[in-house]
């Protein structure tokens, strides 16, 4: 039996079949194939995702990295189409020589464009919204095995933009993009109570804002990156102090494998719930060394996105591979629940469906446009299944 394990290797699943798609036509033909089987299917990715999405025992998984790549380009327009599965690190290039970039990244840029729209993947930055809001049109294959197109307006559209991988099998996305454009990063450490001072005027001054603050160091390394006129500097410094084209400056390098929780809170609570969760280290969770993240993310309409009519802060907790976190992030999800929290989707955490209803005002909404093109729970696997409302 075939085997599939996320990024990490926590995560694995031991599906019926497993697919690698290298065309629309072959996605069509699977997803038929499966359905006349009676098997349910679900679409990987780059497998980056902490949250049992992808895992489909005795099923079918369908890789849909073979489909990358630029479809079409409108510099003028500041919009370009592109293929599902293409890595977000590889369209970075591509766009630039059409002379276009993404608004915003993350600090990982492993995954699909696909997979980023699936759980509202981001960076950081007071007025840069994530993924999923840059949407401007999408290309599904459907339950029936058949291609269904939807742009900005559509109810199909307005759910699917961050889709969970439950409305069919996204082929093609349109993406709202930016005239290509030059950042400048700088980084330094201060302790944390210096940093959280300065956290108002350090979110107001710069395009991208964050920090990592170690709790066993008591210090924060926080990192600033703008705009600048400057021609790239290369080789490219070490992070921190790059200077070239967006998607060179944007991301990080993360190689080392490790369990992830992120949850959002309103901007205005971010320093305390931050201040309550460093609380939690110094007292009950000592032994932690790996950093927690703060970041900051815009407001949106996106229906399920953690930034829905609101401006957020991320905090982001981490552990290695081996390491059982669950207490940890156990006791880190209540403290973001008392502040209102939503947990990212492609993260770990604990919520059930009526939990995660009283987060999100549209979420009948957003299962209602998703039955209606896919009644029988084509694109659901239990994880998913579960979530769906009685």
């Amino acid at each position: 039996m075939p085997r599939w394990h996320n990024w990490s290797g926590k995560l694995e699943s031991r599906p019926a079949q497993l697919h690698f798609a290298r065309s629309e036509a072959d996605v069509r033909a699977l997803v038929r194939a499966a359905r006349h089987s009676g098997r349910s299917i679900r679409t990987a990715g780059a497998a980056h995702s902490h949250a049992p999405l992808v895992a489909n025992d005795d099923q079918a998984i369908l890789d849909i990295q073979g489909l990358a790549g630029v479809v079409s380009a409108d510099p003028d327009g500041c919009r370009a189409t592109v293929w599902g599965g293409s890595r977000i690190f590889a369209l970075g290039n591509a766009l630039n020589t059409h002379g276009l970039g993404f608004a915003n990244q993350g600090d990982i840029d492993q995954q699909t464009i696909a997979g980023v729209t699936a759980t509202g993947t981001h960076g950081t930055g007071r007025d840069l919204k994530n993924f999923s809001a840059a949407v401007t049109g999408l290309r599904l294959v459907d339950a029936g095995g058949d291609v269904v197109e939807a742009r900005e307006g559509d109810p199909l559209w307005q759910a699917a933009r961050l889709h969970l991988g439950a409305f069919g099998v996204l082929t093609q996305l349109e993406i709202a993009l930016l005239p290509r454009y030059r950042l400048k990063e700088e980084s330094w450490n201060a302790p944390l109570e210096e940093v959280l001072d300065g956290i108002d005027a350090g979110i107001a001054q710069n395009r991208h804002y964050e920090f990592f603050w170690y709790p066993q160091a008591d210090s924060a390394r926080v990192k600033i990156i703008n705009e600048t006129d400057q021609d790239p500097v290369y080789p490219l410094a070490q992070e921190g102090e790059r200077c070239a084209w967006s998607h060179e400056v944007l991301p990080s390098h993360r190689p080392v494998p490790h369990t992830e929780m992120e949850y959002s809170v309103p901007r205005a609570r971010g320093r305390a719930a931050l201040e309550a969760v460093a609380r939690l280290l110094r007292t009950e969770f000592t032994e932690v060394q790996w950093p927690v993240e703060f970041r900051t993310v815009a407001a949106d309409d996106v229906w399920l996105s953690t930034a829905f009519g609101q401006d957020i802060v991320t905090i982001s907790v981490h552990l290695p591979l081996g390491e059982d976190d669950a207490p940890y992030y156990r006791a880190c999800e209540e403290i973001f629940l008392g502040f209102d929290g939503r947990p990212h989707w492609g993260k770990v955490h604990y919520l059930d469906g009526e939990q995660l209803a009283r987060r999100h005002p549209k979420w009948e909404d957003w299962w209602s446009v998703r039955d209606r093109i896919d009644p029988d729970g084509l694109f659901l696997n239990p994880y998913l299944g579960s979530l769906r409302p009685a």
